[in-house]
């Protein structure tokens, strides 16, 4: 039977500290990516929105310097979105989650009738040439596989094969499109032959834990992951929540009092801890979820007031003035207010550092 009953509020601490949101932590930048096993990167620029809020004096140039020398990647990997990854965890992940990957194309009827393992050979032939933008893949692609789109079959290389985006794709302040390569032939290893999903499942326990099969699958996108979890049950504790669903955790994983403070956070856009449970309510209310996740799946930059969602934030640069705006969507303490403010001149600070000035304004 199911252990201890865990509140709200106590998930709430337990993923604050697992996700270094509690306080911020005094490790380099590879190590968080690691332990937070992965951050989420749809868009170029707020894995290093998430690193800032969660390590004490992280700078851009760190994590770059990662991409540059292939320590990191971006590749498509849990719930079929880009993700920050090391190389060692794209590696072992990616055939992890390719079966998502494969089921997306068997489903989709743009794909129908596409020979899979053709056009992965294709691909491959054409990246060992040289890196090529989605475009110029799907370009390609269509000369040899007429009766379907350049934009399909682009889509379809990057299900079919572990493609990395590279730099400057993701590096601060650079821009780019999207240029891909093979991931064994960026990093020079191949994919694991038999990644373990029972090392999977505890990385995930470690880094969001307390958490339910249905958050686990939630997190990669894949299902029966009720059959791993039996198999390590054994090795787990067995936690319920409020509503008596059965939560899984590492014995000696942090579990802090629900009484804990929770400092005011600012996280960037497409944030994990909004994305990798199947109940959000441990951050986010249901009722401010239906504020958050809108039908452009564009996931906005929110705040946290005592380790919870309480509004959004955005960033814009006039004049030489970089004006940081919270919105909230309660009212907000005194207390609360000044903290926010307090975060948001560091905000300010680390991204802005050249802006003549600051301003931080709550737009009621």
């Amino acid at each position: 039977m199911p252990g201890d009953v865990l509140t709200t509020r106590a998930l709430n601490r337990a993923t604050l500290s697992r996700q270094l949101l509690l306080a911020r932590a005094r490790m380099s930048a590879f190590d968080a990516v690691a332990h937070l096993a992965g951050l989420q990167a749809q868009a170029p620029f707020p894995p290093y929105y998430a690193l800032w809020t969660r390590l004490v004096d992280f700078q851009p140039d760190e994590l770059a310097r990662l991409l540059l020398d292939r320590e990191v990647v971006r590749i498509v990997t849990m719930r079929g979105t880009v993700h920050l990854l090391t190389a060692r965890d794209a590696l072992d992940w990616r055939p992890l989650t390719q079966p998502l990957l494969d089921n997306y194309l068997r489903t989709d009827p743009q794909w129908r009738g596409l020979d899979h393992a053709g056009v992965a050979a294709d691909v491959r032939k054409l990246l060992a040439e040289r890196p090529m933008t989605g475009k110029e893949l799907g370009l390609a692609l269509v000369e040899r596989w007429p009766g379907y789109t350049p934009s399909a079959l682009g889509q379809a290389a990057r299900n079919l094969l572990p493609l990395v985006q590279i730099p400057p794709r993701g590096v601060w302040g650079k821009s780019g499109q999207p240029t891909y390569v093979t991931l064994d032939e960026w990093v020079g290893e191949p994919v694991a032959v038999s990644p373990s999903p029972e090392d999977f499942v505890l990385r995930y326990l470690r880094a969001f834990g307390p958490a339910s099969v249905l958050d686990v699958q939630a997190w990669c996108g894949l299902t029966r992951l009720g059959e791993v979890v039996e198999r390590l049950r054994p090795r787990l504790r067995s936690f319920r929540n409020e509503a008596g669903r059965e939560l899984f955790d590492l014995p000696d994983a942090p579990r802090p009092d629900p009484d804990t403070p929770a400092p005011a956070r600012f996280l960037g856009g497409f944030d994990q801890n909004l994305l990798s449970f199947a109940d959000r309510t441990r951050v986010l209310s249901d009722e401010y979820r239906k504020r958050i996740f809108t039908k452009n799946g564009l996931i906005p930059q929110v705040v946290l007031t005592d380790g919870f969602v309480r509004g959004r934030w955005d960033l814009t640069r006039a004049a030489g003035v970089a004006t940081l705006t919270v919105e909230p969507f309660e009212k907000l303490s005194k207390k609360d207010t000044a903290a926010l403010e307090k975060a948001g001149a560091e905000l300010l600070s680390f991204a802005e550092p050249a802006a003549k000035s600051h301003d931080f304004r709550v737009d009621w």
